[in-house]
């Protein structure tokens, strides 16, 4: 039998209501993140700015003080009944935050948000956890591509939307009534995934958060592949954390540009991880292996090294069209593509691997470690970021060393895993 594909996997009645269910929570996370974000900038003149900065900490948190606790559920109960309860759970946020918004209440905003967040912390270790319940070894790394490819497109769509339709003068009631939607079609989505066996029946489920999160990180790390493959997963969204913290700053500072740019940027990031996600299926033919990871390693300090160096060098390029008409615009967006299309393959080849060698009883509990360690790797590297930028660093010199350290990090990381 032929390796699955993503593509085949999207005809299919065990995925494809899976795949449209996140699909639809992450243009939803993202719709009302941004929108919050740009309105607390036009409400508050004064706080605006610092308001965008904790909403990104505010929707993090939840994955540290809760994923204990998400990975313990989803291992004691049905993932596909529990993955509807959460849906439920969106679709009431959704209907308080629209309230929030037609009143432009900022503080139920903000407690929303942080409610999201924490849904989606229930939500990460059920949609990762299902797939080796649903799909055949041969079918995982597609499927990991599928919904990796996914959530980046979601994440773009309601990036956009978010940002955009808040800024209309209906605004406000139309990204309530859009986010009440898309939750309520993602329920009606969930409603089709099939059941699934109870993996640990017996499992005694605590809301002791600290000791059980350090518990649930011990028992990873005593599974060297699996901690190993989680640590290089979290490097991944530590160095998207960077770029995608830079890249904005770069726009305006060097090029000149404004929204427009940042979005094709985005855009164009976006597209790489999906087709790196995507095409990690086709390049290992459905074997569960990281022997792509070291390639796709090199790729990300290599790209990351060479963005920074083409923004050094880019010069002014106000709008989209100045960049897509200029050899150096051009260079920025390969190259950002490229980085992005490395980083697709580098976590997809490891989710699979995680989701593979942990025991069925503890897949859902690795899953929810592995977003421990995620979280903690975004703040650090934001925080890092952030620290470079304020002791003079420009965009390209925080990408530049960004990009040196990933070849040390990733050597570290590699020597650890089976590359059969």
């Amino acid at each position: 039998m032929p390796a699955a594909t993503p593509t085949s996997l999207l005809l299919s009645r065990r995925f494809l209501p899976l795949f449209v269910t996140q699909m639809l929570g992450a243009v939803n996370d993202n719709l009302f993140k941004n929108a919050l974000g740009v309105m607390a900038l036009f409400l508050s003149t004064r706080y605006g700015a610092g308001l965008v900065a904790v909403g990104l900490g505010v929707f993090i948190a939840p994955y540290v003080l809760f994923s204990s606790v998400a990975g313990e559920l989803a291992d004691r109960t049905d993932k596909a009944r529990l993955i509807r309860f959460t849906k439920l759970w969106e679709l009431g946020l959704m209907l308080l935050g629209a309230a929030g918004f037609l009143a432009a209440n900022l503080p139920l905003l903000m407690a929303v948000l942080f409610g999201l967040g924490v849904q989606a912390t229930f939500f990460s270790p059920l949609k990762y956890g299902i797939l080796p319940d649903h799909l055949p070894e041969s079918a995982l790394v597609a499927g990991n591509g599928a919904i990796e490819a996914g959530t980046f497109v979601g994440i773009l769509a309601g990036t956009i939307a978010g940002s955009a339709l808040i800024l209309f003068p209906e605004g406000p009631p139309v990204v309530a009534a859009l986010g009440v939607t898309l939750a309520a079609a993602g329920y009606a989505a969930s409603r089709a995934i099939p059941p699934t066996k109870i993996a640990a029946p017996n499992l005694r489920v605590s809301l002791a958060l600290v000791p059980r999160t350090l518990a649930l990180l011990r028992t990873a790390q005593a599974r060297r592949e699996v901690w190993f493959s989680a640590l290089g997963i979290s490097w991944f969204w530590a160095v998207g954390a960077v770029v995608l913290s830079e890249l904005p700053v770069a726009a305006k500072m060097l090029l000149g540009a404004g929204g427009g740019v940042i979005t094709l940027f985005l855009a164009v990031f976006t597209v790489g991880v999906g087709a790196g996600s995507i095409g990690c299926a086709r390049l290992l033919h459905g074997d569960v292996s990281p022997r792509l990871v070291p390639h796709a390693a090199l790729g990300i300090a290599a790209f990351t090294f060479g963005l920074g160096v083409f923004l050094h060098n880019a010069g002014t390029m106000a709008s989209p069209s100045a960049v897509l008409s200029a050899w150096r615009g051009r260079a920025i967006l390969g190259d950002l593509f490229a980085l992005a299309a490395s980083g697709g393959i580098f976590s997809v080849s490891l989710y699979a691997l995680i989701q593979d060698i942990a025991p069925p009883a503890e897949r859902s509990r690795m899953i929810a470690a592995n977003n421990v360690l995620n979280a903690a790797a975004m703040v650090a590297a934001s925080a890092a970021a952030a620290g470079f930028a304020f002791l003079g660093m420009s965009p390209p010199s925080i990408l530049l060393a960004t990009g040196a350290g990933n070849l040390f990090v990733s050597l570290a990381i590699l020597r650890a895993l089976p590359f059969r």
